[in-house]
């Protein structure tokens, strides 16, 4: 099957599709990923996020029911927040005539102990993928590990251009996944039949530290920034001296353990099982990101200081 064939039947498949869909954090890393390719079949999206087209904001529930107004499908992107308000947003979906849930969940939510106290029971991911499951209409459920996009679009993008990324890692690994591949995924469930009832875990198609992903970097930019693996205990006292609640600071914390402890390296099949090709490779990522200028400008590495190489807040 050609590449045009895979088009032509992705865009007959959207023609089916009946009714909006939704895409909450519709400007996020795979949110607004989501759209376009929506878009790009003809689909009617409604990209929803607290400063979008469509007001939605995850903490105001009275922003919910206008959004989803008319809406037969959710690509659901949740927030990082205990207890999860995902599932009084399920409920409320169902009840407004959704046939169709897409969740973002997170790889090892299902794991009893991948992450740690900050995740119990799989934390707001476990409590999403429950109310999902429970909904009583067509569910999937989406679990990606640690973004490739993480270097290049925030969290550990001021690092990498300050020429020094620390993190409590060690030299672990992880099997970084494209946002793209994700965001691929994510269409197809919400568009095509076969995917009711399916869990997918997503990886990348191999393995690196921390290293070797500077390594990568630096072979398409010329410039290579330094990792320096700290202690746990000094970067979660750094998240909390950035302003991070002790809660924020240990689930950051406790979400860089699989990398640490390498339960992110093993390579996953969900994206060959969805879309019946390979993920992509991490240096096809870095190709990419480095044609767009992404990291174009270095900055001199920061003078003992590694407050800034800490990351923000992940977006989804």
């Amino acid at each position: 099957m050609t590449q045009n064939d895979v088009s032509a039947d992705a865009t007959a498949a959207a023609a089916s599709v009946q009714g909006p869909v939704l895409v909450t954090g519709g400007t996020g890393k795979t949110g607004r990923r989501v759209v376009a390719r929506l878009r790009e079949l003809g689909v009617e999206t409604r990209a929803a996020s607290r400063s979008g087209e469509t007001p939605f904001d995850w903490a105001d529930p009275t922003t919910w029911q206008a959004a989803l107004d008319g809406v037969t499908a959710v690509y659901i992107t949740p927030l990082d927040a205990s207890p999860s308000p995902t599932p009084a947003f399920v409920e409320q979906a169902v009840a407004s005539g959704v046939r169709r849930l897409v969740l973002l969940s997170a790889r090892g939510t299902d794991v009893p102990g991948y992450f740690g106290p900050a995740y119990e029971d799989g934390g707001p991911h476990g409590e999403g993928e429950r109310a999902v499951r429970a909904s009583g209409v067509t569910w999937t459920i989406l679990r990606p590990g640690w973004f490739s996009q993480n270097f290049s679009e925030g969290v550990f993008l001021d690092g990498v251009r300050d020429g020094e990324l620390a993190l409590p890692t060690g030299d672990g690994r992880a099997a970084f996944i494209d946002a793209d591949d994700i965001a691929d995924v994510a269409v197809a469930a919400l568009t095509e039949d076969g995917h009711a009832g399916e869990e997918y875990g997503l990886s990348g198609p191999r393995a690196l530290g921390i290293a070797d992903v500077l390594d990568e970097i630096a072979k398409e930019t010329g410039k290579r920034a330094a990792y320096v693996p700290v202690d746990a205990s000094v970067f979660r006292a750094g998240l909390t001296a950035q302003g991070f609640t002790d809660w924020e600071a240990d689930l950051w914390t406790d979400a860089l353990d699989p990398i640490t402890s390498s339960r992110e390296a093993p390579v996953l099949d969900g994206v060959r099982r969805a879309l019946g090709r390979e993920p992509r490779d991490f240096a096809d990522f870095v190709r990419d990101a480095a044609a767009r200028g992404v990291w174009g400008r270095f900055r001199p590495p920061p003078v003992r200081s590694r407050r800034r190489t800490l990351p923000h807040r992940r977006s989804s």
